[in-house]
């Protein structure tokens, strides 16, 4: 009898580490111990009724079967009037945008149509760990591009430039970004589109936190600049800004050419995306947009709350987030690895956050928080942390 060997392909692919700190919180709450979950990025909140009435409503309809490959036709052309409204820019609902199950499938699909073995993919580091992860997957190359706390989280353009090469096939951008709240400025965006335009590579946009943004930042898609519509690949969803983490709804908004391969392989991995919750993202997009004002209002309490906390604390430091549900804190005055203070802090303390370095080398030294929990638990894992902290001799 042969033993399991698993896949040349998968052997070099890590668990996500946030599942990792997940699965740890869960294990010590089995065993009777209070655990405050700033680990997840996933709101508190629920579902607005509404959407879920039109997800109730399609399957009492019985619309339970398959939809075309597409997704349902209501939904895509919900997608483009709000692309046109947010972009300006005009997405042809019959071949330029698909339905899949949440962003994380389109991220996937997308690079598996793009990427030949040998072609690099510049990814973001820190970053969430699916984009070098499908790489792999892909048989391309992951090539990290840094995101640093003391330049605002903004691209290096020049460490950017020297990274690019012939085989330079993807360039993935985040903004707002996982894990650290930043956002990226139009000028850096500007300069990445002129240098794409020149060198021919791809871009494919992660936007699943563009509605959550503060302090008057405004997303700026760069699907949006000259010339880069044809060239760009838009990721998006509904698991954020409407609370369906659940629901595995997102989609991709790509040239016509492109889709039709991205398409292809949702094909062959998914079929469609489920029918009843297309029903209710249609629902999210043409019904009314103050639940996700309300939310967004609400996560700015807590990003403020959590930003000022964690700057009191000391050997603990914070930039100001800019978007997303995210802060993105330097442990390093604590004399502790990230992975240490992180562990140390669940055990402890009892509170769960995820190390910095499992988004990339340049998360070392600090911890991702998720302030999408309430602002009671917000306020406790702030006691938790600071007392935690002093336990350590922490330093200014």
């Amino acid at each position: 009898m042969k033993t399991f060997a698993a896949s040349k392909r998968m052997e070099g692919i890590p668990f996500s580490g946030i599942r990792r700190v997940f699965e740890q919180a869960r294990a010590l709450e089995a065993q009777g111990k209070k655990i405050i979950h700033l680990e997840i990025g996933r709101p508190d909140f629920d579902t607005p009724a509404h959407i879920k009435d039109a997800a109730i409503a399609a399957l009492q309809e019985g619309k339970v079967h398959y939809t075309s490959n597409w997704g349902i036709l209501p939904l895509r052309e919900a997608v483009s009037k709000s692309l046109e409204k947010e972009l300006g820019l005009i997405y042809d609902p019959e071949g330029e945008i698909i339905i899949t199950s949440g962003a994380a499938e389109g991220v996937l699909n997308t690079i598996m149509a793009l990427v030949d073995p040998g072609d690099e993919v510049l990814v973001p580091d820190p970053g969430w760990v699916n984009y070098p992860a499908a790489t792999v997957m892909a048989h391309g190359r992951s090539v990290p591009y840094s995101l640093r706390a003391e330049n605002d989280f903004q691209i290096d353009l020049e460490e950017f430039k020297n990274l690019l090469s012939p085989k330079t096939k993807l360039v993935v951008l985040v903004t707002p970004h996982n894990p650290t709240g930043g956002m990226l400025e139009k000028h850096i965006l500007e300069e990445i589109s002129d240098l794409a335009n020149k060198q021919g590579f791809f871009i494919m946009t992660d936007e699943i936190y563009n509605k959550m943004t503060y302090d008057g930042h405004r997303h700026v898609s760069i699907a949006g600049l000259p010339g880069m519509k044809d060239r760009t690949i838009i990721i998006n969803g509904f698991s954020k800004a409407y609370s369906m983490t659940g629901w595995r709804v997102g989609y991709v908004a790509a040239p016509k050419p492109l889709a039709v391969t991205i398409n292809k392989v949702h094909q062959h991995n998914t079929t469609c995306a489920a029918s009843f919750a297309q029903y209710g993202a249609l629902a999210a997009l043409t019904g009314t947009q103050d639940c996700v004002l309300d939310m967004v209002r609400e996560f700015d309490r807590r990003r403020l709350f959590l930003w000022e906390g964690i700057n009191a604390i000391p050997g603990l430091s914070c930039p100001k987030p800019r978007g997303a549900f995210y802060a993105f804190v330097d442990v390093r005055g604590c004399g502790l690895s990230a992975e240490e203070f992180a562990s140390r802090l669940l055990s402890e303390a009892g509170v769960a956050v995820v190390p910095g370095d499992v988004f990339g080398e340049a998360g070392a030294g600090f911890i991702r928080i998720s302030y999408a929990s309430s602002y009671q638990e917000i306020q406790e894992a702030l006691e938790r942390i600071k007392l935690f902290a002093q336990s350590l001799g922490g330093t200014t």
